[in-house]
């Protein structure tokens, strides 16, 4: 006897007169805030073009916001061939309201099989809240996205408390939604010769028809902003206690950086959670990270292994750090460190700090106190 098949949930079952053939193409929703766009949303165009040539289908973007004009321009320049933009006062600042109906409305119009978010606090109330209206799921948190021959998108995310990735598909239903993390795909380079289409989308919501208002957009000026770093100083549970950041952090000055941790050292409670790199953490793709008493666990190399330059200081010459890393220091970090940034200030003095010549002096820095 045939085993008979499960019927979807109540509430997802697929509308018969929907035809999901309709549906085509790849749409990444573009963060921004007060015009200047998250580096997320071009590094998920940069992914989404490549898994959009795949599909030999065409990759969009949605901009909103206020005067936002250029992001549309901007949107093409980095990999769109087709971008709707909607420019209005009200969309100035984010509310979930009038965005997620705009969202709905560019969806539902113009189908796209897949749409992207950046996993931001932004990103994952707007994809939530669209997702409340479609008939379809949403994944969220991805740190790897592909596309297989049966047009599926494969979301795969940490599971099973981070110790494997899951991968998620959505089969029954279009669009497929994901939200993906910052860091972890590589943004195309910036081409001004690329040209598409620019498609204007009225506001679908007028202000007196918007419940909430925002009097005042307060930036913090506490924590630390690892994602858009250029240089890292991580520690990990070699430093032994809170007291080793603060050695760490000379370094970190001295570069021009931030300073970053591991999820020992987070756990421990020797650091807060805003500097943690790693799956559980903040992933990161800076010009030059310097890991600092890190073993190399997975958790966290997947949150870093994408940096330009790595740099491994560790007194195991097995730790598997130094498997990714483009150079190795085996040593005392409390002695090596201290040295680096000695070596950096001097440096300093008759050098101009371009990222370029940060990263030059740091590596020529670890040559030497290596040596």
């Amino acid at each position: 006897m045939a085993e008979e098949r499960k019927k979807p949930a109540v509430g997802l079952q697929p509308e018969n007169e929907v035809d999901w053939s309709d549906y085509r193409g790849i749409l990444v929703v573009v963060e921004q805030r007060d015009s200047v766009a998250k580096k997320v949303s071009w590094q998920l165009l940069g992914e989404s073009k490549r898994m959009a040539d795949k599909l030999q289908a065409p990759l969009m973007a949605l901009v909103i916001g206020h005067h936002v004009e250029q992001l549309a321009h901007e949107a093409v320049y980095y990999g769109a061939d087709k971008v709707f933009y909607c420019d209005s006062e009200e969309l100035k600042d984010y509310r979930t309201r009038p965005y997620s109906k705009l969202c709905l409305h560019v969806i539902r119009q113009y189908k796209p099989e897949i749409v992207l978010f950046g996993a931001t606090y932004t990103g994952r109330d707007l994809a939530g809240a669209i997702a409340t209206h479609l008939p379809t799921g949403l994944t969220a948190d991805c740190t790897q996205l592909d596309v297989n021959e049966e047009r599926l998108l494969m979301a795969s995310r940490p599971a099973f408390s981070e110790k494997m990735l899951a991968t998620i598909l959505c089969k029954q239903f279009k669009p497929q939604m994901a939200t993906a993390r910052s860091g972890v795909f590589q943004a195309l380079q910036r081409d001004e010769t690329r040209t598409g289409e620019i498609i204007t989308v009225d506001p679908q919501m007028p202000e007196n028809e918007i419940a909430t208002q925002v009097l005042e957009f307060i930036e913090s000026t506490q924590g630390v902003n690892l994602e858009d770093a250029e240089v890292i100083v991580s520690g990990g549970r070699g430093l032994g206690g809170p007291a080793g950041f603060k050695v760490l952090q000379e370094l970190a000055d001295a570069l021009g950086g931030v300073v970053g941790a591991s999820r020992p050292a987070f756990e421990a409670g020797w650091i807060s959670h805003d500097h943690q790199v790693g799956q559980t953490g903040s992933t990161v793709r800076p010009k030059l990270y310097i890991a600092c008493g890190i073993s190399g666990a997975v958790q966290h190399t997947v949150g870093m292994q994408h940096s330009d330059y790595i740099v491994a200081i560790n007194k195991d010459p097995e730790a598997p750090i130094f498997k990714i890393a483009n150079y190795g220091i085996v040593g005392d970090l409390f002695e090596v460190v201290p040295a680096l940034a000695k070596a950096m200030k001097s440096r300093k003095k008759g050098n101009p700090q371009g990222v370029g010549a940060v990263i030059g002096d740091a590596v020529a820095a670890a040559q030497s106190v290596h040596n």
